[in-house]
């Protein structure tokens, strides 16, 4: 239970925002990894060396990211709980390393296979844990827009990855154009494993697994600069061994994940993951240089129109990140959905009406069977660059923030494991499902993910209560039986806030001199209520301890 040990103490930086920025790179590598393939597979270089391929093999290559993924969110929760947040994190970098070196040294199809799924690996340990451990550290009315960096950080190095892919694709030579882009998928990797010896362990695990002084201390160094007797420390620390303590008296094993309750946020937490999914966002961050072959854009001008979606998904993120939490996740989810089908239809209905079938394939690309010209092909161009601006704004970043809180403290390393595996899994279905129903569902592709993002838009409303600026240990009350319906849920109207101003009223009694009670976090992480004798301190007697 001690983590993994870096030989000696490295000094710790405890904002959150500093937190987050490096903890995030693990996101990066996801976003390394979807770009390199999205800007290479449509590369004369990539097409000849790897002898076109087409249909499932496309599929597989592109699936086998999501493959390793599920893998190692599978077994992200186990470790987890075992090494810590952060170090887990570390452990996955050395999955990226080996799968990278794979990549490079590529001969073959299945080689190019096998080094995507050891890749997948680390982005399951990372997708998954790196959410854990920024809501376990973030303060409650800042959380959504912490776990955002995550998102913001998946898409600022697609953007990076994806021109450098693109820059790459001029390196003269058979090879040397997509050995170099995976090659240089290495540098975040090193600058993460940099990073993380000098970020602390969350303070949740650290109470889960005994280590009481350091989970005080880290606790109050984020949250108040150091002051264990600051009334939010207090409060909060309170909050989290209550509610631990509770939780211990759980059933033991998977059933801890459906007591009481707990089926209503396992459910939650995977289905909401699920649809991030099979809105089809696959589709266009994976093959959105395909939907422009259809849209009759060819070469260069293809390439970069299909980079152009990822400087908007970086900007549209961006706008998230500063109303996420005045918002709330309920209306975003439910809205983005909406707003996500409409964009479908349209796209669907646009080739559906006005393709012509091209059964030998598009600019020799077997998996591209239709093509618009015309009025019709800037359609479909705006508004598949509006459903990434709408996916930007909404499930692709409240998604990962959804389910990182829905989880109670003994499940939230497994939990997120379970809900990142749904990711994967249909991230998995749909990278083998997209090329093949490209080549023989044509448009009607659109009109399939458009009618599950109507449905995505029903569960948000009847199943997913409202999380926003809410302690995650008080997220727990609103999934037990007999709890509030999800639409009747608001934004804030946080328990934590009344027991803060609680702890600060009796601190600030005693600090007058009134005989009183007030309660201060001891070195040993107990909370004890102390009794006010004289005007210039608490006394030593010690009256109840939670």
């Amino acid at each position: 239970m001690k983590g993994l040990n870096f030989g000696f103490t490295f000094p710790k930086v405890y904002n959150t925002y500093f937190l987050a920025c490096v903890s995030t790179i693990g996101g990066m590598l996801f976003g390394f990894d979807i770009s390199s393939i999205s800007a290479i597979i449509v590369t004369d270089q990539y097409v000849t060396y790897f002898d076109n391929p087409a249909g499932l093999w496309q599929g597989g290559i592109g699936a086998a990211l999501a493959g390793g993924s599920i893998v190692g969110a599978a077994c992200a929760g186990f470790i987890s709980d075992r090494i810590g947040r952060r170090d887990t994190i570390a452990f996955a970098c050395l999955w990226w390393l080996v799968g990278t070196a794979v990549q490079v040294a590529t001969r073959t199809r299945t080689e190019l296979i096998v080094g995507r799924v050891l890749n997948g690996v680390c982005v399951g340990l990372t997708s998954s844990q790196v959410p854990v451990y920024l809501a376990e550290i973030a303060k409650k009315d800042k959380r959504g827009s912490i776990i955002v960096i995550q998102q913001l950080a998946i898409e600022i190095r697609v953007l990076v990855m994806y021109f450098i892919g693109y820059g790459c694709s001029f390196i003269p030579g058979p090879t040397a154009s997509f050995r170099t882009a995976w090659g240089i998928q290495y540098v975040p990797c090193v600058v993460l494993l940099v990073g993380l010896p000098f970020l602390p362990r969350s303070p949740r695990w650290l109470a889960k697994v005994g280590r009481t002084q350091e989970a005080v201390s880290v606790l109050a160094h984020i949250q108040a600069g150091g002051d264990q007797s600051d009334p939010l420390v207090v409060a909060e620390w309170e909050e989290i061994t209550t509610v631990l303590a509770a939780e211990r008296e759980a059933l033991p094993g998977w059933r801890k994940f459906v007591y009481n309750g707990m089926w209503r946020r396992t459910f939650a937490g995977f289905s909401v993951q699920a649809w991030q999914r099979l809105s089809g966002a696959n589709v266009m961050t994976y093959y959105l240089t395909y939907v422009f072959y259809m849209a009759n854009l060819t070469g260069n001008i293809n390439l970069i129109s299909a980079g152009v979606q990822y400087a908007l998904f970086i900007v549209f993120t961006l706008f998230t990140f500063m109303f996420i939490d005045k918002t709330g996740r309920r209306p975003l989810l439910i809205y983005g959905a909406i707003g996500m089908a409409i964009c479908h239809f349209m796209i669907g209905a646009m080739l559906g009406a006005y393709g012509t079938s091209h059964p030998e394939g598009v600019h020799g690309n077997a998996n591209i069977t239709i093509k618009v010209t015309g009025s019709a092909s800037y359609t479909v161009i705006a508004f598949s660059y509006l459903l990434i601006i709408v996916y930007a704004l909404t499930l692709a970043p409240v998604c990962w923030v959804y389910a990182a809180e829905v989880w109670s403290l003994e499940t939230r390393g497994t939990g997120m494991g379970i809900a990142a595996t749904g990711n994967w899994l249909f991230n998995f279905a749909l990278g083998l499902f997209v090329p093949p129903a490209f080549r023989n569902i044509s448009w009607k592709t659109f009109i399939v993910f458009g009618v599950l993002c109507i449905g995505a838009a029903v569960q948000s409303f009847v199943s997913y209560p409202e999380t926003g600026r809410k302690s995650l240990e008080e997220i727990g009350e609103m999934f037990r039986p007999g709890g509030p319906k999800p639409w009747k849920t608001k934004l804030g109207q946080s328990v934590l806030d009344e027991r803060k101003q609680s702890v600060a009223a009796e601190q600030r009694k005693a600090s007058l001199g009134y005989e009183g009670k007030g309660e201060v976090v001891r070195e040993d992480g107990r909370i004890e209520t102390v009794e006010k004798k004289e005007s210039n301190g608490f006394a030593n007697g010690t009256k109840g301890t939670v």
